[in-house]
């Protein structure tokens, strides 16, 4: 099948199939005689694999690793279970970056008296003060 029809039948763009193929994902395809890109069904299949993974958050050199694995024939789990602890680790660091980000916007609001302050200043917004107890 064509780059098109490749595209077309895993939900994906041409370019993303370029630059899958560009990038190591995706093995060179052979070419027709007049020098199109001639896929086989296995590339859906590994198509669908790179979109997964990258639903999961994984970036491109770790799903190459995890292609490169499966490619061998040999069971990628415990490879996969290693790279997504790595991304949980990952997620959990920015949760906790985003809940501190979270407190500390909920305290400038509420200290904001009203709807109609006038715009700051640049420069003036600083983080609020500990208040004493």
């Amino acid at each position: 099948m064509t780059v098109a029809a490749l595209a077309r039948a895993a939900s994906s763009s041409t370019d993303a199939v370029r630059h899958y193929e560009r990038v190591g994902l995706l093995p060179p395809p052979p070419r027709s005689p007049d020098g199109y890109r001639r896929y086989d069904e296995s590339a859906i299949d590994r198509l669908h694999f790179i979109q997964g993974a990258q639903r999961l958050g994984l970036r491109l050199r770790e799903i190459r690793e995890l292609l490169s694995i499966r490619d061998t024939g040999v069971c990628p789990c415990g490879d996969a279970a290693r790279l997504l602890r790595g991304r949980l680790d990952e997620i959990n660091a920015e949760l906790t970056r985003l809940t501190s980000l979270h407190s500390t916007l909920v305290e400038m609001v509420d200290q904001i008296p009203s709807q109609d302050c006038p715009d700051p200043s640049p420069g003036v917004w600083r983080p609020p003060t500990a208040t004493a107890s």
